[in-house]
């Protein structure tokens, strides 16, 4: 148990059966009244964020979590199979668990965060970003760097980035996991 003015980013804690992540804190002292911690919070298992205010004082639930780095090896069925770099182990793990997904390739290595009580898989985490080969994109001009014009392409984990009209097929560029975005090209 922890009191909630200990709550941090990152903190995990179990409320009402389910788990959240602390994305945000607040620790509000309002001119009349009690102190309180204003947070956002993450459900792990279906990613929806929650505002919620505690009482300084308050006792929470705090979940110990582990992150390990797993290797990425094959999909099965709607399962990735990844595989604990020091033990061998292999463990699947559902799509919706993995963030950044649609750039995953295989051989890349995602951590994987754990509730070190139960041992079971909370959710998987790509890099920020990570470098990606384009397979297909219409041809771009010489010279067509003046404007933020943005044309489709496809990556080769077969995902589809905006990038700007100067990158051609068969670069590779950097893009941000999170969200999609493009980053950069990557000079060979």
């Amino acid at each position: 148990m922890i009191n909630a003015q200990d709550i941090k980013n990152g903190t995990c804690i179990r409320m009402d059966g389910k788990l959240y992540f602390c994305i945000e804190f607040l620790h509000v002292k309002p001119g009349k009244g009690n102190t309180f911690m204003r947070t956002k919070l993450k459900d792990v298992v279906n990613g929806y964020v929650i505002e919620r205010r505690f009482n300084i004082g308050e006792k929470l639930e705090d979940v110990r979590v582990e992150r390990r780095p797993y290797q990425y090896l094959y999909q099965d069925a709607g399962d990735y199979i990844f595989m604990n770099q020091e033990t061998y182990d292999q463990i699947p793990i559902h799509k919706a668990l993995i963030t950044g997904v649609d750039f995953m390739k295989e051989s890349d290595v995602v951590e994987v965060v754990f509730d070190a009580s139960t041992e079971t898989v909370l959710y998987a985490e790509m890099p920020a970003k990570t470098q990606l080969k384009i397979t297909y994109t219409e041809p771009g001009l010489k010279g067509d760097t003046a404007t933020n014009t943005l044309k489709p392409a496809t990556v080769e984990t077969g995902a589809t980035v905006r990038v700007p009209l100067f990158v051609n097929e068969g670069e590779t560029i950097e893009v941000d996991t999170r969200d999609g975005s493009y980053v950069s090209r990557i000079k060979a």
